[in-house]
């Protein structure tokens, strides 16, 4: 089994309130355009993806949300406050590389 390195670490974060979208940078110079609305509805908090299989719960509002503040979580994630309220989803590193790279292949609508 190949040896992994260490997983690309976020460089900066940029909220793009205009445009809806988190532009994170990764260290290996990936850089992703992620929009609010994808944040919000994959959110990694119980409330939105429920306790088990088959629990998680539609946001049908996501596509109005902003986010209003980030915070750090230690050095592994960073929570996001939504202007709904919403502010239980805490983002790891790693979730928003996956988030990053499904908006980058998803088509433009």
């Amino acid at each position: 089994m190949a040896e992994r390195g260490p997983a690309p670490w976020p460089v900066r974060l940029a909220f793009q309130a205009s445009q809806k979208r988190l532009r994170a940078s990764f260290d290996d110079g990936a850089v992703f355009d992620i929009p609010y609305a994808l944040l919000r509805r994959e959110s990694p908090s119980a409330e939105v993806q429920g306790h088990g299989p088959g629990q998680k719960r539609a946001v049908p509002h996501a596509d109005r949300v902003t986010i209003t503040a980030a915070e750090p979580v230690g050095r592994y994630a960073v929570r996001l406050v939504f202007d709904d309220g919403h502010d239980s989803g805490i983002y790891s590193w790693s979730l928003l590389r996956t988030l990053g790279e499904t908006a980058q292949s998803a088509p433009q609508s």
